[in-house]
């Protein structure tokens, strides 16, 4: 029976089925390929960034990045939900390339690496937002400071590379507002604006290595 056609009966009458709710399964599916990618993985340093931009001047972007850090992940690639990530950051090793600048950053005006030496990303949710996207949401501790954000990661690939060691890519990003941190410090410019912004973006170029696996050294 075609329950989109109408039906004609005797002069005054006319009957019609009654409307059947269809309800689209939109829910994003996890690539049953992922799956063999569930595990233990750590960030290898020397293929990875974990850094941040900024507008300076309201005309230019500085760029930096924390050069030392640890890192523990499990990815679930049946469940993304049971994903998790942690990442501890030295606040010493922030390097922007130029010397004073960093000097400045590592001070009490911003990160005041003595007093605070570690700052840290640790997941609380994951989900899949599309195919190749996941949300993962986490806490943020700068100075002491804890506030939600959520990053949007990107999966890149999966590969075995010539030593045999399995690596896996996100790309992960997010943009806070610095002050909501404690890093308040700033300076006016003539013309009003600010010499650094409150909005700083930052970025997860994530090469990750299992954990649970021993390649050759050769």
């Amino acid at each position: 029976m075609n329950l989109f056609s109408r039906s004609s009966s005797p002069r005054h009458t006319v009957t019609q089925p009654d409307p059947v709710a269809v309800v689209p399964d939109t829910a994003v599916q996890p690539d049953p390929a992922l799956a063999a990618l569930t595990g233990d993985w750590m960030v290898d340093p020397a293929h990875s960034r974990i850094g941040f931009s900024v507008r300076h001047a309201m005309v230019t972007t500085v760029r930096g990045c924390f050069l030392q850090y640890q890192s523990s992940l499990y990815f679930d690639g049946r469940r993304p939900a049971r994903s998790r990530a942690e990442i501890v950051m030295s606040t010493a090793s922030i390097d922007t390339g130029v010397e004073q600048r960093d000097g400045h950053l590592v001070g009490r005006d911003f990160l005041d690496s003595a007093r605070y030496p570690h700052m840290t990303f640790r997941s609380t949710d994951v989900e899949l937002a599309s195919k190749d996207v996941y949300r993962m949401t986490g806490d943020l501790t700068i100075k002491s400071v804890t506030r939600p954000v959520v990053l949007e990661l990107t999966y890149i690939g999966h590969v075995v590379d010539p030593f045999g060691y399995e690596r896996v890519g996100f790309d992960g990003t997010t943009t806070i507002n610095r002050s909501d941190w404690g890093l308040t410090y700033n300076t006016r410019l003539a013309e009003g604006g600010a010499m650094v912004s409150e909005k700083v973006r930052l970025q997860f170029d994530i090469a990750a290595i299992r954990t649970d696996f021993t390649g050759s050294t050769g």
